[in-house]
């Protein structure tokens, strides 16, 4: 119990650390990645309206995405989100990964989505 409200502390910590030299505009969003242990989502934020523009995770019925937490279902959320924003008009983006290691699953939907043509 105590090991666990160290970690959330320590990675709410390093969040605000990242936090503090990222933030999204309408022109290019901040594309924020939160992952647990089962599922991972994506959002586009523009943080100076404080709206989502554009949203993905492994938990939407329409995606049929079985095993939420592997690699290859955040190579499918990170292809996703690259289509929907180019839908919404999106081009570039800021990546904020979280506070999480830029490593597996958060590396994967990373380089998925670049190679389905965001920018960041």
């Amino acid at each position: 119990m105590i090991k666990r409200k160290i970690r959330k502390a320590t990675s709410a910590k390093i969040h605000r650390r990242i936090r503090v030299n990222l933030s999204g505009t309408s022109e290019r969003p901040r594309l924020a990645v939160h992952r647990s242990n089962k599922h991972i989502y994506v959002q586009l934020i523009d943080d100076v309206k404080g709206i989502t523009l554009v949203s993905a995770g492994t938990v939407e019925p329409s995606l049929n995405i079985s095993k939420g937490g592997n690699v290859d279902a955040a190579k499918a959320i990170g292809k996703t989100i690259a289509e929907r924003a180019k839908n919404a008009g999106i081009e570039s983006v800021v990546f904020d990964r979280g506070g999480f290691l830029y490593h597996g699953r958060i590396a994967a939907l990373a380089e998925a989505a670049r190679e389905a043509g965001l920018l960041f």
